[in-house]
């Protein structure tokens, strides 16, 4: 590691002074810093690159782990009045800890996203629950549609760890104090293991059970990840009781457990669960194993290590941000990296050095209720600065981002920007302008990834109103305002003015429109969520049994789109929807093992299939593809594909871990599609 800037060498000193009081008093581990220092670079070198290190995402547990152990160990011995006296001085501890260098990012990060994303919102809102502590629970609500928008275009979408911290603190003082352990009772040390010990065993039932049937859930609730903080208070608890564990644990080599953790971030996605759960073990083993004698300990008790350690709080709110801010504008290269790096170690060192020690050592004002009312306001205000940030940045729309390789530009905000902002051309080359609904976002991973190999521009829009407002007359208040006797209106309506954006984006001679549906837009027992709504059909029947109205208005809109494209010397291609995971069976799990034969898949979703067949052949110049068989094996199509979960909710949509995996499908059609002499696809 490269010397530190000399104006760091007094903070060090400082540091170091700080450390060998703590030593005196038996209860600082400069190696937990160390451990920190490593679990937060696992992390960002996991952000910048998924394919270096897959799993380095793994880090944040370690913290988790981390968290329980020093919580549990600042704790022990402390001397407390009474409840009210143990309590108001452990939030007020948190609230020094946490709240200015949380406030001071938010607030700053706020400011630059709207400069560089003329939509901020769902960022903003992310921010703004952040500050709360909800910031997973908000992103959780988002995580039900899984195409509203991009988590690494989202700049607060790492704080979700630290709403499961802080949720956390909320109930583990409370047991602290019950038990007897806050008190310093005879047995407290004894009832906290019995009580953590018995929460730990339902919260890792739960975290499995989730993990095969509501995976967010899983990964952004705190019940389901309480095991993980309480394994390291067990950790602590067990040292101190029992002290033939922590014998026994010494013997295990400490860099045994820190390869062994390297390792286990090398695991496919398949096993997310099982990496968890041996990070989690491993790195309470390895907080054991760490002594004085180990190479291990020389390490991690590394001054420039612990330092890294010590700033990982605000490296790791700051580390994001950059990232964030950079596939927003310049993206990330190889060249890139160093200056990104030296961005983010220079903010997170203003913030320890400036923000967050300063106040965190500081008395704010003399009396506990104070502190704790100050930094209810300051977050109150924070969240206030960020609406009129909005209201006042928002005007400006700066965010339009550069078109570069590597980098976010409009067309991929489609999924949650109006086709008016969304279709807009960035150059002469020819390109590929893909609409429909969220089963179309199904694709776009996969054909911008093809795409891009093949030099072509790639526009998607997925989710589209006009879809809804066709295919599923509704009465009622609501946005879905066409009602069955409106539809031939809402269809010239609707496709007049998607032809009108699509002129003015210049579509043109060598472009090619696609269009792509789910095959459900067929059928007539959808449900809404708004109850005012209600959709009124000619008739109700279940697969196989089409809605005749809705198929008129599909090969209308079809063949409408189609004479835009080709008119203006372009092509038209519409793609057949995904294969229907485990028949007709409810699909509640991403990661559930199941299978259809072949035959059913392709019957469940023949009326679509037939009707895009039917106007295919009858017309030369609308081409048709069916990805179907890439993701089927020659008799069964699985759930689960070459071993990641193929889906990633029962709607169904593919999931993250197999967001790309018909790029070579789309490459190969739509080379020969790019081709003036491209024939005819049978």
């Amino acid at each position: 590691m490269p010397p530190l800037p000399a104006k760091l060498s007094p903070l060090l000193t400082d540091m170091r002074t700080e450390e060998t009081r703590a030593l005196a008093t038996g209860k600082y581990r400069p190696e937990i810093d160390g451990l920190r220092a490593f679990a937060v670079v696992t992390v960002i070198i996991n952000h910048f690159n998924k394919d270096t290190l897959p799993g380095g995402y793994l880090g944040v547990d370690i913290f988790f782990v981390i968290s329980g152990y020093v919580i549990t160990s600042s704790l022990f011995g402390r001397p407390s009045k009474d409840f009210k006296d143990f309590i108001t001085g452990f939030y007020e501890r948190r609230i020094k800890r946490l709240v200015p260098a949380l406030s001071a990012f938010v607030l700053i990060t706020s400011i630059a996203i709207c400069l560089v994303n003329s939509s901020p919102g769902l960022s903003l809102l992310t921010g703004m629950t952040s500050l709360f502590g909800l910031s997973n629970l908000y992103l959780l609500m988002q995580s039900t549609d899984y195409f509203a928008q991009s988590t690494e275009l989202n700049i607060f979408t790492h704080t979700w760890s630290l709403g499961v911290e802080e949720q956390f603190y909320i109930l583990f003082p409370f047991l602290i104090w019950l038990s007897g352990f806050g008190r310093q009772t005879k047995n407290g040390a004894r009832n906290l293991f019995l009580v953590v010990s018995t929460l730990t065993i339902a919260s890792l039932i739960g975290f499995l059970y989730l993990s095969s049937t509501n995976q967010p859930a899983a990964y952004f609730l705190m019940p389901s990840r309480f095991w993980e903080m309480a394994s390291g208070c067990l950790t602590f608890i067990g040292f101190q009781q029992r002290a033939s564990i922590e014998q026994f644990l010494e013997k295990v080599p400490p860099l045994l457990a820190l390869a062994l953790i390297v390792g286990v971030m090398y695991l496919p996605m398949s096993m997310a669960s099982a990496s968890t759960i041996a990070v989690v073990v491993l790195s309470s083993i390895l907080i054991a194993s760490m002594k004085k004698q180990t190479a291990a300990f020389k390490v991690f008790t590394n001054p420039k290590v612990v330092y890294i350690g010590l700033i990982s709080y605000s490296l790791y709110l700051w580390h994001w941000g950059v990232l964030s801010i950079s596939r927003w504008t310049i993206g990330i290269h190889w060249w890139s990296v160093p200056f990104q790096v030296a961005l983010m170690l220079g903010l997170a060192v203003a913030s320890y050095q400036w923000i967050e020690t300063p106040l965190r050592k500081h008395n704010w004002f003399g009396k506990r209720w104070a502190t704790l009312t100050i930094g209810g306001l300051v977050v109150i205000a924070t969240s206030g600065s960020i609406y009129l940030v909005r209201k006042g940045l928002g005007t400006l729309k700066l965010g339009r981002p550069i078109s570069t390789q590597g980098t976010v530009s409009s067309k991929e905000e489609c999924m949650f920007k109006t086709p008016e902002e969304c279709l807009k051309r960035d150059g002469n080359l020819s390109a590929v302008f893909a609409i429909g609904d969220s089963h179309l976002m199904n694709y776009a991973p996969s054909m911008r990834r093809a795409l891009k190999e093949l030099g072509i521009d790639f526009y998607p829009w997925g989710g589209t109103e006009f879809i809804r407002n066709i295919f599923l007359p509704v009465k009622g208040e609501g946005p879905l305002s066409c009602t069955e006797t409106r539809t031939q209106k809402c269809l010239e309506s609707e496709i007049g003015q998607l032809t009108r954006i699509l002129d003015r984006s210049k579509f043109g001679q060598g472009d090619i429109l696609v269009y792509s549906m789910s095959r459900n837009r067929l059928y007539l027992d959808g449900r809404l969520s708004n109850p005012k709504q209600s959709y009124e059909f000619p008739g109700r029947s279940r697969f196989g049994q089409e809605n005749k109205v809705s198929m008129s208005l599909l090969s209308s809109a079809i063949v409408r789109l189609a004479d835009f494209a080709i008119s203006r010397g372009g092509k038209f291609v519409v793609i057949d929807d995904i294969p229907v995971p485990c028949g007709v069976s409810e699909f509640s799990s991403r990661f559930k093992e199941c299978s259809t034969p072949r035959s059913i898949s392709l019957s469940d979703r023949r009326p679509l299939t037939q009707l895009l067949k039917e106007i295919s052949s009858s017309r030369p110049d609308i081409f048709y593809l069916d990805p179907h068989d890439s993701l089927c094996e020659e008799d069964d199509c699985k759930s689960v594909l070459k071993g990641a979960p193929l889906y990633g909710d029962n709607s169904p949509h593919i999931s993250m871990e197999s967001q790309f995996v018909l790029k070579d499908f789309f490459k190969s059609e739509f080379e020969l599609l790019s081709d003036p002499q491209g024939g005819k696809n049978k």
